[in-house]
């Protein structure tokens, strides 16, 4: 190019950069990228904003077993906010149903961290997506590399998963720096059930194992809502629901849980001070 041309070149440029037009076209989307539809399809097309200050998303970047993939859901509202996280919604992108759990916080509990186990079907994003107070929907996401977890075999037999069916235990830990009666806890729930996918085959009989899973869950302290869940088929086996929640002095904790069958599985447990 002569010097000439390459000083039109320039100028062409910079006056692109002076009129506001741009140098390149922007890329565009990925057609295969099924996240602008999952948008429409579970939260009606609405704005997301960047959740990056609000709420953060953990899940190991390549997963051991596919079928067992932990993640752990935390507010990042700083402390003085006056918004509060009324519910986060977990979005598998490539999983066969999407829509993996959403969970609602009870008004006066201060939920601020949620941990599960759940089964990844193909390299994804996963998103978190809190809705607070103010009315706006704030999103994270993360990338996880992971396959076949959805039709993963069940870790138990059919015989010892029924015979553990609906049974709950409870775990409590004490948060550093806390007192026995109040403050901010640890506490978890587990459940015995098979939560079939609908997309395991039985080994025997070659016949795909009908979908049965906890689908709705339901956390207390004495009266008071700390925590549910509306679970899908992306929970992983015997569901694990660990969380962070500020105590109000209660003296009983109490779950609820249903599955796909119409079983309600209930317990509560007595909280014992003087251990924490």
């Amino acid at each position: 190019m002569s010097g000439y041309r390459f000083r039109l070149s320039c100028l062409a440029g910079l006056l692109g950069v002076m009129l506001g037009a741009p140098l390149a076209p922007a890329a565009a989307p990925d057609p295969n990228d099924p996240w602008p539809g999952l948008v429409q399809d579970i939260f009606n097309n609405r704005a997301m904003n960047d959740g990056a200050d609000i709420i953060g998303i953990e899940m190991p970047y390549r997963a051991e077993d596919a079928a067992i993939v932990p993640v752990t859901l935390r507010s990042k509202l700083p402390p003085g906010d006056s918004r509060r996280v009324l519910r986060i919604t977990l979005v598998i992108d490539q999983n066969p149903a999407p829509l993996a759990a959403k969970f609602e916080l009870g008004p006066d509990a201060n939920v601020s961290e949620i941990s599960t186990r759940v089964r990844i079907n193909n390299y994804t994003d996963v998103h978190a997506v809190a809705e607070l107070s103010d009315g706006k929907l704030y999103m994270a996401k993360t990338y996880v590399k992971a396959s076949g977890g959805c039709s993963a075999p069940a870790a138990k037999t059919a015989d010892d998963a029924r015979s553990r069916l609906g049974q709950m235990r409870y775990r409590q830990f004490a948060r550093p720096g806390q007192g026995p009666a109040s403050g901010a806890r640890e506490a978890q729930i587990m459940i015995g059930h098979p939560s079939n996918s609908g997309l395991q085959m039985d080994q025997v009989t070659q016949l795909y194992t009908p979908a049965f899973f906890i689908d709705r869950l339901q956390i207390w302290q004495d009266d008071s809502p700390v925590l549910a869940m509306e679970g899908g088929i992306s929970i992983s086996e015997d569901p694990n629901i660990r969380f962070t929640y500020v105590s109000n002095g209660a003296k009983r904790f109490r779950a609820e849980a249903r599955d796909t069958e119409g079983h309600i599985f209930r317990n509560e447990w007595k909280i014992d001070d003087s251990s924490m």
